[in-house]
Order: C-alpha cells, then structure tokens, then sequence
C-alpha cells in the first residue's frame, strides 16, 4: 500500500508531502495505481521546478517507494495550484481504487 501524508501550513496551504511504499496492485511493471501516483508526482515536482520559482527539498529511495517533498519559504500561487492538482489527483486515485492500495493522510 502507498501511504500519503500531506503537509499544510496554518493557512491550510499545502507545503509538501511524504509518500512511502508501493500500491501492490500487479506485478511490478504492470501496476497501474502506482504508475498513476508516479506519474503525478514526477509531473508535480517538474512543473514546479520548471514554472515556478519555487524552492524545495527533496529526498528519494524508490526501491523502498519513498518520497518527501516539502517547499523552503513561501508557497507561490502557481507552486500551490500545482499540489493541489496534485492532492485532487492523489485522491481520485484513493476513491478509484480504495484504500487497499493508497491511502492519504493530512497532517498540519
């Protein structure tokens, strides 16, 4: 199962987000929930590297599946829209496919 945890601020801005773990829905290389969530985030962390100013930190391990992305500093209104089609598209997969293979977690 992949467990997301979504970072927000006290302004209920989303500032980051933790993944850890694969959705175990095939076999690896036909997995399509964890193809999905892939997607999304390489997506999200490019376009935000590429359209925004933004700064961020991350750190990877992708044989454990793990991920942590947090912004350094202000959230740009770009950089906010694009986590939150981020955290639209993280859900759509949650309600898809259930919680047998990803669940979201919110912590402030």
């Amino acid at each position: 199962m992949i467990k997301v945890t979504i970072f927000k601020n006290a302004d209920n801005l989303i500032t980051g987000f933790k993944m850890l773990g694969h959705a175990n829905y095939a076999e690896k290389g036909s997995d399509i929930v964890c193809a999905a969530v892939s997607a999304l985030v390489i997506n999200t962390i490019n376009s935000i590297d590429h359209f925004t100013s933004d700064t961020f930190d991350i750190k990877q391990d992708e044989d454990e599946g793990f991920i942590e992305f947090h912004m350094v500093g202000s959230v740009s209104s770009h950089g906010n829209l694009l986590l939150n089609s981020l955290a639209l598209g993280l859900e759509g997969i949650s309600e898809e496919y259930s919680d047998k293979y990803i669940r979201i977690f919110q912590k402030k």
